[in-house]
């Protein structure tokens, strides 16, 4: 890691001192003999630096020397640093005066009289700081000979990969016995008396597989039917408090605002009664049995059948918990071992390099000991080796001899890290500053690299595009893990725990995870003031401790608190803690940011996202001239941005989606290295006019990417000319651009003015007031996603049929009538080149994968396509339409009396129709073979009959001459919701329809997948078809429903209850 820090030290040297130069400001004299003499000593350790880091594992002297190196590299990167911000300062300051028309004044640090007494003591604190550093730095220089150090340059070249090389991981192997034997202890009878929730557990070393058996478990198809599951990873110190709220989070959506330890298991304990729960509790450490009774205690209202399912390494902690089963998680086989490094390791490879490395690799996987994480992490470096001589080099390496704790899992990972660019190594140590089984945001972590200076730019790659390739790398060798998609934050990843350990074992006096009210015991072993990164919770605290104030070097801080004084608080933090170059106060409960935040001039990254009662950022905020990436996101009190913001002139990303900026202020264009800007609202009249930017103002600013959402348009006189000025269209990396306008607003003007890029893929015009839609939405050939809302003059829709990679089409509140071949985009090209017979075939939305379709209330026809081929040509013309539909939902289309069949393709799987009232009969949809999912609600259907479950004509037709064997309705239908049938008194079998003749001899199947079935407010519904009942149905609901209670409740004694009582989840409720 102290390769990682040399190398930006060096070129940070050169660059300011060609700075000075530059712009003719100098330190005192004789730096310029200290700052040469300081190049010279850091090129000669950066020689030896790689042998060092490779020592320092097993040598605690060589540790010793490269953390004082470390050390140092961090001073100097401050001073450095403070060295350049102030240059950057002082060519603001001059550009200001310049653009005021004050008389120019050249202005050095040398030697110019306006230069003022402060800024002169600054320059002389800078360059006495930098002598102090080269006298360390010689010390440290000297020392080097003292060890031996071999002359060794590991090699920075990136091996670049690409998304597919992330391995499917879903694939586990050797664990089908012991995941059988966990559900089935989950799913058998209690052994426990009435009252009390059977434990099982299972217990193993780490990296064996304990996390990913429940996980297999905690999905099981029967458990997740059987249970309400609730997953807690908990970790060490076990924190009752934290436990209690994540158990009520996934009970009740939403995490209370209880601290206190007995309200929270009283809710606890009445939010579980009645409910047959699944609880996981992983990684579990604590023995205390205090600790753990009474959250136990508050479990024990559950259903009977309810289970506690713990992992954790320590057989004295299962015994603790009062475990009834425990199962021993033994290492596996090397063959599985073999089976699982293999496949990892010869990903993508050919099958005669496969067979040469064979016997080379099986000694390799023979090294893992058993354990699955080893396998995977090995597999993981050795992907990208490609010659026999690297293979052997790793089987060979002395790693393998460590002594340590975790014998059988270190040597795997120091195999991997040491394999990485030390760029890459220093990232990924990073991630030791967040809390094991921490849920990190992949965007967010790239900003904090890049915040640290761990990203290097150059002309071709931005450093963000730098970062995502480092979080590929590491994500390949298994160093990251759990990966999802979330909607507003994009990827979210965790560490397994073993991988946690060990990041922090490499940086043990640099990087610390602490609760504030344990700080004692966790900085017995560390000192503070070499701790450079740390994340805290504070429970309740007003102030910081004293401890971490002595931590003066310390370059990343994140805070968890909910405590509305951490503003004040933060007071302290930011005079004493000067060097932060990365803040995160996300979810705290502040109200203001103290005015000092502007002193923190080393600051790059300041997050403060979902800070919901914000007020206020101070106008000092402006005077962050190194402020990187700006987070206000969910802020909804914060009503404003400081009016300064201009001076941020090395801001790449503003984000601001959710808060309550009602406007960006003016002096944004000067902001044009901006990457992010997600928001931006047109200021038309009123008190914020002479405040905001206008359109013309994102002129310049073409490296905004992503998503860029523009606000309240047409409400401004001179809209379309800024909106021409603005030259959206050369912005070549937006993808996403949603379009919001002024209601009533004639703006087709504007909205020509507005074209975006060709490349854009996702587009969202609401409430846009003209006639028709813009010429240029038929020019984005790359568009996926097109959402149009609220646009209530549009009568007439452009050929969306045409736009070749579009996925998804939302068309919500619109004044279109019909819904035609126009729409479709085959209503005059594709039909006059088939009256030629020269088009074998056409295809309409031919990715299309969801529609949406509500709020037309004027559509009275949509209609299919079948009339318009020409006779001739019928038989020799194929026309595809929509092929790849999978979603189709349908809401509030009163006069709409009918679907066209082209809608209800064998692709379906999702089908959703809402207040649709003028369509009386429900089409055949028990014929689409993979419908999975499918809602009816508030239609004037009477009757749910054979024509509904698709079998009334054709099929009873064929059973008759005895030419079917098997009918199948909905085949794969799970989920069934009707909802506000209220004409719909009978709901008919298919019994009397099946042809007595043929009645031994056909079988008829109806929603034989069925697993979830709801019923609301259809009060004269009086009994449930046979099929129903005899569906595999796992849960019930009634609501509103009179006579089906009356016929089916228990507790009224009704005459069927019987043929229900299997059901697992049974509801009845009353509107």
């Amino acid at each position: 890691m102290a390769e990682a820090l040399l190398s930006p030290i060096l070129e940070q040297l050169t660059t300011v001192v060609a700075q000075q130069v530059q712009e003719e400001v100098s330190l005192v004299g004789g730096v310029k003999k200290q700052v040469d003499k300081l190049k010279s000593n850091l090129i000669a350790i950066q020689s030896v630096l790689e042998d060092a880091d490779r020592k320092q594992v097993k040598d605690k002297a060589v540790r010793d020397w490269v953390d004082k190196l470390k050390d140092v590299c961090y001073d100097m990167d401050d001073v450095l640093d403070e060295w350049s911000s102030a240059i950057l300062t002082w060519k603001m300051e001059e550009a200001e005066e310049n653009t005021r028309s004050l008389q120019k004044m050249r202005c050095s640090f040398l030697g110019s009289p306006c230069f003022c007494l402060n800024q002169v003591g600054r320059r002389r604190d800078i360059a006495l700081k930098i002598k102090e550093v080269c006298e360390k730095v010689d010390d440290i220089a000297k020392a080097r000979a003292m060890y031996g150090f071999e002359l060794y340059r590991a090699t920075d070249e990136l091996q670049r990969i690409t998304s597919t090389s992330l391995v499917d991981e879903s694939i586990v192997t050797g664990r089908d016995d012991e995941r059988e034997a966990v559900v089935s202890k989950l799913l058998g009878e209690s052994i426990q008396e009435a009252g009390d929730v059977e434990v099982i557990s299972i217990v193993g070393m780490g990296g064996i597989g304990k996390t990913t058996l429940a996980q297999l478990a905690f999905n099981d198809a029967e458990v997740t039917a059987h249970f309400e599951k609730i997953w807690v990873c908990v970790s060490d110190p076990f924190d009752e408090v934290r436990i209690g709220k994540a158990i009520l989070e996934q009970l009740e959506g939403r995490a209370p605002d209880l601290v206190e330890l007995q309200s929270l298991l009283q809710r606890v304990s009445e939010s579980i009664k009645g409910k047959r729960f699944l609880l996981v509790l992983d990684d579990v450490w604590t023995e205390n049995h205090g600790q753990w009774e009474p959250l136990k205690l508050s479990l024990k209202g559950g259903a009977p059948g309810s289970r506690i399912l713990v992992t954790s390494r320590k057989h004295s902690v299962a015994t603790m918990m009062g475990t009834d089963h425990m199962i021993n998680l033994e290492r596996l086989s090397d063959e599985v071992c073999r089976s699982i490094f293999n496949h990892v390791a010869f990903h993508k490879r050919s099958k005669d390099e496969c067979e040469r490395l064979t016997e080379i690799s099986d000694k390799i996987a023979n090294k893992c000991k058993g354990l699955p994480l080893a396998a995977k992490v090995l597999g993981g470096l050795m992907q990208f080796k490609r010659t026999r001589e690297e293979w052997e080099h790793v089987l060979s390496s002395e790693l393998w001899e460590l002594e340590h704790v975790e014998r059988g899992l270190f040597p795997p990972l120091l195999l991997s890290y040491y394999d990485l660019p030390s760029v890459v190594r220093r990232c990924f140590l990073y991630c030791a500053m967040f809390p094991k089984d921490y849920e990190m945001v992949k965007d967010e972590l790239v900003k904090m690299w890049m915040a640290q200076g761990y990203l290097k730019e150059t002309p071709s790659r931005d450093m963000e595009l730098v970062g995502e390739e480092y979080f590929q790398v590491l994500a390949a060798r298994s160093f990251f893990q759990d990966f999802k998609t979330d909607e507003f934050e994009g990827m979210k990843f965790k560490m397994h725990d073993i991988v946690h350990d060990f990041a922090q074992y490499m940086t043990k006096n640099e990087c610390l995870t602490v609760d504030a009210s344990k700080l004692g015991e966790a900085t017995t072993e560390i000192s503070c003031e070499r701790v450079r990164h740390l994340s805290m919770k504070l429970s309740g605290e007003t102030s910081f401790p004293a401890s971490i104030r002595k931590a003066k070097g310390l370059r990343s801080l994140l805070i968890g608190s909910r405590d509305p004084s951490l503003g004040a608080a933060l007071l302290d933090v930011f005079k004493q803690l000067t060097c932060i170059r990365s803040l995160n106060l996300s979810w705290s409960s502040i109200k203001e940011i103290p005015k000092e935040v502007g002193k923190l001039i080393h600051l790059r990254h300041l997050n403060l996202a979902d800070c919901g009662e914000l007020e206020s950022l101070p106008e000092t905020t402006c005077d962050l001239c190194n402020l990187q990436s700006l987070d206000v996101t969910w802020c909804r009190s914060l009503k404003e941005l400081p009016k300064a913001i201009g001076k941020l002139i090395k801001l790449r990303h503003l984000q601001i989606y959710g808060s309550g900026v009602a406007f960006i202020p003016k002096g944004i264009e000067r902001i044009t290295c901006l990457r992010t800007l997600d928001g931006f609202t047109v200021c038309g009249g009123g008190e914020n006019e002479s405040k905001g930017a206008n359109l013309r103002e994102l002129k310049n600013l073409n490296l905004i990417g992503g998503s860029f959402s523009i606000r309240n348009l047409g409400g401004g006189i001179e809209d379309a000319s800024d909106a021409a000025e603005a030259q959206l269209k050369n912005k070549k990396r937006l993808l996403c651009l949603e379009l919001g306008f002024d209601y009533n607003q004639e703006n087709g003007i504007l909205i020509e003015a507005l074209q975006p890029p060709s490349d854009l893929e996702y587009l969202t015009i609401s409430s846009y007031g003209g006639l028709d839609l813009p010429n240029w939405m038929m020019t984005l050939t790359r568009l996926q996603v097109l959402t149009l809302r609220y646009c209530e003059n549009v009568e007439v829709l452009p050929p969306l049929g045409r736009l070749p990679n579009l996925e998804s089409l939302v068309l919500s509140s619109l004044k279109v009538r019909r819904l035609d071949a126009r729409f479709l985009g085959i209503e005059k090209a594709e039909n006059a080149s088939i009256d030629e017979g020269e088009i074998a075939r056409v295809t309409a939305f031919p990715k299309l994968k969801k529609l949406w379709i509500e709020g037309l209330e004027e559509v009275e026809e949509w209609d299919g396509i079948e009339m318009r081929v020409g006779e001739e040509d019928a038989n020799t013309t194929s026309i595809s339409i929509m092929p790849q539909l999978r979603e189709l939902k349908i809401h509030k289309c009163p006069l709409l009396r009918a679907l066209p069949d082209y809608v209800l393709t064998a692709s379906l799987r999702v089908f959703e129709l809402d207040d649709c009232t003028n369509m009386e009969v429900l089409p055949p949809l028990g014929r689409l073979p993979n419908l999975e999912s499918l809602a009816l609600r508030s239609l004037k259907v009477r009757r749910l009959d054979a024509g509904f479950l698709g079998i009334e004509k054709d099929e009873n037709a064929s059973i008759n001459e005895g030419k079917i064997a098997r009918v199948t309705a909905f085949p794969k239908l799970k989920e069934l919701g009707i909802s506000y049938l209220e004409e719909v008194a009978e709901w008919d079998g298919i019994e009397r329809r099946v042809g007595e003749e043929d009645a031994n001899t056909t079988s008829i199947s109806i929603m034989p997948q069925l697993r979830d079935l709801m019923i609301v407010n259809c009060p004269l519904l009086r009994a449930l078809p046979d099929y129903v009942l005899a569906a595999p149905l796992q849960e019930l609901f009634f609501s509103g429903c009179r006579n089906l209670r009356k016929r089916y409740g228990k507790e009224e004694m009704g005459e069927d209850w019987q043929k229900i009582s299997h059901i697992p989840n049974i509801y009845f409720h009353d509107i």
